[in-house]
């Protein structure tokens, strides 16, 4: 599994943007194991705790601090850089957060991916690039149904609705300027990527389940959750970053078959509503507790939202390796584990070596 990865992305440019956020850290992590020669293009990291500090991001790759609001510099940059794959991650990426600047999310969510877009289309060379995008794209009814890639796209909040605009976006340049028919002219080939909710060590965000849970440890202090009883595609952020590089490969070698959307989430059978998660991490740290609180502001938040992950398990033979039991577990560990002394770059190492190895779960 791993050695597939490793022959395809050894010795390659690999530009990642939002490198510096909890994801791309991650991905960072990944792609360094891998041998690829990565290019990083975001804004700063979010303060001295911020996972890419805690890992030495600037150490692990070519790292550029701009906006993907800024065309010019962006469009100059992956011309500068020549890549053979695109990853990107860049976005304003909390829900709530959204609520309060709603203008800016649309702004990054929608014209920085159209930027990416068009920075690729004038790319003199052949290029994979792979747009991540989220599960809230769906037009959520609230029904008990996996949401498949073919289902509508939609949105109540800003972050839900500018993605689901990204995509559009996305779509059109596939079918303007990428055309898979013209692709020996064009040497180009994007896909979106859907993950679910997820988790995993070093998270520090704001309005985050897991991250919100871990500074309440911290502190001696109960959690204070909002919806106990929504229900969310929780996954280990190693399932999404597998799912997108197996993505890359197979769109690379097949892209009249590859592009298009894509889901990657948990079984169908492993599903956890936020209070359900919560205990499981409490139990797994040792100690804690929570509380129930209204929200005061009622920001409008789905209650139940599944992702159907046929497509990738048929089509890509991707498949979950860890349940969300695992997952949270391995989520818990890091924190325990950095907590206590261990360095968070090696701690990202081993579990991805745990993840790759051949006694990971194979089934949710």
């Amino acid at each position: 599994m791993i050695d597939e990865l490793r022959k395809n992305y050894a010795g390659k440019k690999v530009l990642l943007t939002g490198h510096t956020g909890f994801k791309g850290s991650w991905m960072l992590v990944l792609l360094n194991t891998l041998g690829a020669e990565v290019y990083g293009y975001a804004l700063a990291p979010e303060g001295p705790d911020a996972l890419y500090c805690a890992i030495d991001g600037d150490s692990l790759c070519r790292s550029q601090i701009a906006d993907i609001r800024d065309k010019d510099t962006l469009i100059r940059s992956v011309e500068e850089i020549q890549p053979d794959f695109i990853f990107h991650f860049a976005a304003q990426a909390i829900v709530r957060e959204s609520y309060r600047i709603p203008v800016e999310t649309f702004d990054t969510n929608i014209m920085g991916t159209v930027h990416m877009l068009e920075a690729l289309r004038k790319l003199q060379r052949d290029c994979t690039a792979v747009m991540i995008t989220t599960d809230k794209v769906y037009e959520n009814m609230e029904w008990e149904f996996h949401y498949k890639e073919t289902d509508r796209l939609g949105g109540f909040d800003p972050y839900s609705s500018s993605k689901a605009a990204a995509e559009i976006a996305i779509a059109s340049y596939q079918k303007a300027f990428f055309d898979v028919r013209e692709h020996p002219e064009y040497r180009k080939a994007v896909a979106a990527a859907r993950g679910g909710n997820v988790i995993g060590g070093g998270d520090r965000a704001e309005h985050r389940i897991i991250p919100d849970l871990v500074r309440a440890l911290s502190k001696g202090e109960k959690l204070e959750i909002r919806n106990p009883y929504a229900i969310r595609p929780w996954q280990h952020v190693l399932e999404l970053l597998y799912g997108y590089l197996l993505l890359a490969v197979r769109l690379k070698n097949a892209p009249e078959k590859m592009q298009g959307a894509w889901n990657f989430g948990p079984e169908p059978d492993d599903e956890m509503t936020v209070e359900e998660l919560v205990k499981c991490a409490i139990g797994v740290w040792g100690s804690g507790s929570y509380t129930y609180v209204p929200d005061k502001e009622k920001l409008h938040e789905a209650g139940i939202l599944r992702l159907s992950i046929d497509k990738a398990k048929r089509m890509l033979d991707w498949h979950p390796r860890w349940n969300s039991g695992k997952a949270i577990e391995k989520t818990m560990d890091w924190y325990r584990a950095t907590a206590d002394g261990k360095d968070a770059r090696h701690m990202c190492i081993d579990q991805i070596k745990d993840y790759f190895s051949e006694n990971a779960e194979s089934k949710g």
